[in-house]
């Protein structure tokens, strides 16, 4: 999210509860976040207190499939698939080359 749509949500929040109710909404969102916060956190730490010590080290982010992607299938030093390094781009006119086996 961009200033831009921070600034509609502030606008139609304004309009909705008017300026007397808009400072406590805020705070109860403030709390809410936190809150949550800390739910998260807890259950990190429960979650690690329960894996044991074999498992202290392990970063949660790691277990995300979009990084397990990026660091199996992607170079190291460039994050561009390998398969796409091979391609070039075909000059206008030219036709695409054809697999018979490939459809």
């Amino acid at each position: 999210m961009g200033w831009p749509e921070i600034g509609l949500i502030l606008v139609v929040a304004l309009l909705l509860f008017g300026p007397e109710k808009l400072p406590e909404l805020a705070k109860q969102a403030g709390g809410f976040v936190r809150t949550v916060r800390r739910m998260a956190d807890n259950a990190k730490n429960d979650l690690g207190r329960e894996m044991g010590e074999d498992f202290s080290g392990i970063n949660l982010r790691d277990l995300d499939p979009r990084e397990i992607v990026r660091r199996n299938f992607l170079d190291e030093d460039d994050t561009t698939p390998a398969a796409t390094k091979e391609t070039r781009i075909l000059r206008p006119g030219e036709k695409p080359p054809f697999d018979s086996e490939a459809t």
